[in-house]
């Protein structure tokens, strides 16, 4: 693994996300590492901050296959997915794809589908594949689902299931602007949509090979002891219902090795857990009904139990 392959990367990409996204660059740096993680994303926030314009851009500087659905209550698993149809011309069934077998797909507002679609989605992203009829379709290399959702406008949405939600190696959050980046915007987009003229500017093999060296990031015993013991911790938390399960700390892992070689590194260090800890273990965690009147979250806990825990000394 080279240092060199890992920056030129991250430059690259993020130089060309910041043509339309003003800003926010540790969010970008948290997609990048969803995407060499081979993880998914959850793009949570309110809206008109730029969650769609994100994934778009992101979806644009890789030189992948892209499809973007708009999840709405009528739409039909088969919508996404795909169907067998009977083609009369041939007189055989024939498959039909659907936006799934895309290299990156953008879920639009997620929680707007009925639990039966949003459900379709869950063999895709844990398994790279679907069955249709029984008949099973492998998916693409880099498959990355980036799904956006706006948490405060509830009507006409359905939340989605834990299984789902777990499935997501992260959730984030983008956030508003600064003052003088909300000018900047202004500026930016005065005459045109940057997004429409945004280049390719990575390969897909150039993506799968970064992803095949960060599996080869190193984790000493002391520092994946750490890991290990952070995420049992929320299994005893007093406010916790239901704690991280194996899922979620493989997730952590994958997702700090993937840090570690962006920031230019063969092995992960105790910050690169803690850094990662809210955005990839907090909406896994299932708090308690009396917790939550009692205004606690789960970014809340898992900050608590990042305090708490004892962190190695790093030679």
């Amino acid at each position: 693994m080279t240092t060199n392959n890992f920056s030129t990367f991250v430059q690259a990409i993020q130089e060309n996300i910041s043509k339309v996204i003003i800003g926010k660059h540790d969010v970008v740096e948290l997609l990048l590492v969803s995407l060499l993680a081979d993880g998914h994303v959850l793009l949570e926030d309110v809206p008109g901050v730029g969650k769609t314009t994100l994934a778009k851009a992101l979806a644009r500087s890789l030189d992948c296959s892209y499809s973007r659905i708009q999840f709405t209550p009528d739409l039909l698993p088969s919508d996404v997915m795909g169907i067998n149809y009977f083609n009369q011309k041939i007189q055989e069934f024939e498959f039909r794809s659907g936006p799934v077998t895309n290299q990156i797909l953008l879920a639009d507002e997620i929680n707007r589908a009925t639990p039966r679609t949003q459900s379709s989605l869950l063999e895709a992203m844990q398994e790279r594949q679907v069955t249709i009829d029984g008949e099973r379709h492998v998916l693409p290399h880099p498959f990355l689902v980036m799904a956006t959702q706006n948490p405060i406008e509830l009507e006409g949405t359905f939340p989605l299931p834990e299984a789902q939600v777990d499935r997501f190696l992260m959730q984030l959050q983008i956030g508003y602007p600064t003052r003088e980046e909300e000018e900047e915007i202004l500026i930016t987009y005065q005459k045109e949509d940057p997004l429409i003229n945004l280049k390719t500017v990575v390969s897909v093999d150039a993506v799968l090979d970064l992803q095949e060296n960060v599996k080869e990031v190193h984790i000493n015993n002391d520092v994946r002891g750490y890991l290990v013991d952070l995420v049992r911790q929320t299994r005893e938390h007093p406010a916790v219902k239901l704690g991280i399960s194996p899922r979620g700390t493989l997730a952590l892992f994958k997702a700090s090795q993937a840090l570690a070689a962006i920031r230019g590194r063969n092995y992960i260090i105790p910050s690169d857990i803690q850094m990662l800890s809210v955005s990839v273990l907090a909406h896994r965690l299932n708090i308690s009904q009396q917790s939550r009147l009692r205004g606690q979250t789960a970014v809340n806990v898992i900050r608590e139990i990042t305090k708490s825990v004892p962190v190695p000394v790093m030679e």
